[in-house]
């Protein structure tokens, strides 16, 4: 029997900032997630076996939210064996632009854009409380 090695799970999550048709800064996405651990949370998933992480994140803002995300840059990859209590997940988090409204789908129950003021910091899951204040620079 060959040895088979066990590896966390690839993910990858999106700041999505929502411009207006005009250029106007609206805020960032976030999902209220329908799925346990409940909360809000950044949108994102898992890569796909085929799939780049680009691609990856890229399909995954189009299902989760309904926008079309142009990447400008990635923020961090983000790997604490504990930051999923569901299990060992590896998260890369692009920081991208859209324009438009977003509309929740995959394991959304809602997707909003926030102010960066009105971010709701004590609602958020997972690690995104650390990855916003990282993306905010007050980290």
């Amino acid at each position: 029997m060959a040895f088979k090695p066990q590896t966390p799970y690839l993910a990858v999550d999106g700041i999505v900032k929502v411009f207006d048709e005009r250029g106007n800064f609206k805020g960032i996405v976030l999902i209220k997630r329908k799925n346990p651990p409940v909360g809000y949370a950044l949108p994102g998933g898992f890569v796909e076996v085929g799939e780049t992480v680009e691609e990856a994140v890229i399909r995954e803002m189009k299902e989760a939210v309904g926008l079309d995300f142009q990447i400008e840059r990635i923020l961090g990859v983000f790997s604490k064996p504990d930051r999923d209590p569901r299990f060992h997940t590896v998260s890369i988090v692009f920081v991208g632009k859209a324009i438009g409204t977003p509309e929740a789908g995959s394991d959304a129950k809602e997707a909003m854009v926030f102010k960066l003021e009105e971010i709701p910091w004590d609602k958020l899951v997972f690690d995104h409380k650390e990855i916003l204040k990282k993306f905010l620079g007050i980290l």
